[in-house]
């Protein structure tokens, strides 16, 4: 086999498959949504991020290949849409990936942080990914086949001093991926999770408080484990396609650590939060 046919082969390991991924404008959605593109799947990005969405179809190809649609994942009205305009355009839903989250405020004390903001973490973080599995599993029980993911966090696996509606969030999630690889593993449908280390996107960026984005690099690089490499959106973004490729056609159940062994090292955080 020549050089040049293996890398294409290597190339379409989604191709036919149809992806929604939630959040999916900017951060880990961005870069997973880039990806599956190039593997060959069609792709539907649901985001809040409207201007962001329709910039990075616009860039990665036409209607036919990815397309944008507006979505608040705490709305069901609004992700049972996401869910059929997939279908409705791409035919089928192969892949769900609800990767939309937010880290809410900072308080890192339960006496000061606040309850609304507290239910609006778990709304987003809990409620939203809910709401996609539910509504894909809708369209993915009659096909007896499906991939279900959700973007969880190492704080579901390690203590790293972050809000407690964040962490409560991602074990909920996880918790949840367990719950449902086994009620819809009878219907062929696989259910996992992905746990990154700290990512230096937007979202981690305002949760430490550095508006540098190389000094947080660098916060993170101090505080990890593996040397000499720097986990990036593309790096869960390759987790992704793997989990959701049918090189995994037989993991369900999964709560895969992208975190380089941090939660087998029980060090503690080195800069506070």
């Amino acid at each position: 086999m020549s050089t040049t046919t293996a890398e294409s082969l290597v190339a379409m390991r989604l191709e036919g498959k149809v992806a929604l991924i939630t959040g999916g404008a900017s951060g880990i959605g961005e870069s997973t949504a880039r990806l599956f593109v190039k593997h060959g799947a069609k792709v539907l990005i649901a985001d809040v991020q409207d201007e962001l969405g329709q910039s990075l179809c616009k860039e990665l190809g036409t209607e036919d290949i990815i397309s944008y649609v507006h979505c608040d994942v705490t709305c069901e009205t609004d992700v049972r849409n996401a869910v059929d305009l997939a279908v409705s355009k791409y035919g089928k839903l192969d892949i769900m990936y609800n990767n939309a989250g937010i880290t809410g405020d900072a308080e890192l004390r339960a006496t000061d942080t606040d309850g609304d903001n507290f239910k609006k973490v778990l709304d987003v973080n809990v409620l939203g990914p809910f709401l996609g599995a539910k509504h894909a599993a809708r369209v993915m029980i009659p096909a007896k086949k499906g991939c279900i993911l959700f973007t969880a966090s190492v704080v579901s696996l390690a203590y790293l001093g972050t809000p407690h509606a964040y962490n409560t969030s991602k074990h909920a999630v996880v918790g949840l991926a367990k719950s449902l690889s086994v009620e819809l593993g009878e219907h062929g449908i696989r259910v996992n999770c992905i746990s990154p280390y700290a990512i230096p996107t937007p979202l981690l960026v305002n949760l430490l408080d550095i508006s540098d984005k190389r000094k947080a690099e660098e916060t993170i690089s101090t505080n990890g484990v593996l040397r000499g490499a720097v986990l990036e959106t593309e790096d869960i973004a390759k987790a992704a396609l793997f989990l959701a490729s049918d090189e995994a056609k037989y993991v369900s159940g999964v709560n895969l650590p992208v975190d380089g062994a941090y939660t087998h090292d029980n060090q503690t955080w080195k800069v506070g939060l």
